[in-house]
């Protein structure tokens, strides 16, 4: 439940061991976040993880969740909102797959397409139903830029995302008088182990600067962020471009 102040005292991290999750989760921590409910598969990267946000202080719960398994998803989120209310519900999980293998093995697309739009939208649509049975609590999607407009080096990964974005959106606009909201976080390429090896694309950003801008729009009741925020003025002059030009844009 939310302090005096309005700040969140509970948090639940699906993707428990992201490095944009655990970003936000120290943040939290140290303005007043007291419980941390880390959601993921079993892996040394998340036990490492609830290490470290109990060194800062927080009680930390940690839940085997398997995002590409969605019949499971309203049993395993059940039982963590059971347990007492969730202030904010970051959906952190997410693979960039392989493009060539993509297009050469509709089963390795699926795969992308199951975890990043399937998963995303069963473990949304459980948090969203608990958040609004409380009356309170923000539901934060980290959605891409990819799923602005797609491109030809990553349409696979960019059309999840898109599809994720408008589901968000939707789901947000479902909650509407609620008590409880959606906040999309839209960030360009963000340097991290699942990018690591990849060309920079321009505007690049990183795991920190995503879990600040997060931190900043919960406190102001944003919608929408962009991270870094002139990406919302480059991507609407992209949006807009003539397909036969955006296709030869090096993009």
């Amino acid at each position: 439940m939310m302090n005096a102040l309005g700040d969140p005292q509970t948090l639940l991290v699906l993707g428990g061991s992201s490095e944009i999750g655990l970003a936000t989760a120290r943040r939290l921590v140290r303005s007043r976040v007291e419980t941390v409910h880390l959601a993921g598969r079993p892996s040394p990267a998340l036990d490492a993880a609830a290490a470290e946000l109990r060194g800062l202080g927080a009680q930390v719960h940690v839940h085997d969740f398997d995002a590409a398994a969605v019949d499971t998803h309203e049993t395993v989120l059940g039982k963590i909102f059971a347990e007492g209310d969730i202030d904010v519900a970051l959906l952190a999980f997410g693979v960039l797959g392989d493009q060539e293998q993509g297009e050469r093995e509709p089963m390795a697309a699926a795969a992308v397409a199951q975890v990043n739009y399937l998963g995303a939208v069963t473990s949304s649509l459980v948090c969203a139903q608990a958040l609004r049975r409380q009356g309170h609590g923000a539901l934060v999607v980290l959605s891409s830029v990819a799923g602005e407009r797609a491109r030809r080096s990553n349409f696979i990964y960019g059309s999840t995302k898109a599809g994720l974005d408008a589901f968000a959106q939707g789901l947000g606009d479902a909650l509407h008088g609620s008590g409880a909201r959606v906040m999309v976080v839209r960030p360009g390429f963000v340097r991290t182990r699942m990018t690591e090896g990849m060309p920079e694309a321009p505007l690049a950003t990183t795991a920190d600067a995503v879990a600040e801008a997060v931190v900043t729009g919960l406190r102001r009741g944003s919608e929408t962020v962009w991270v870094p925020g002139a990406l919302r003025y480059v991507m609407s002059g992209l949006r807009h471009v003539p397909r036969a030009v955006f296709r030869k844009l090096p993009v």
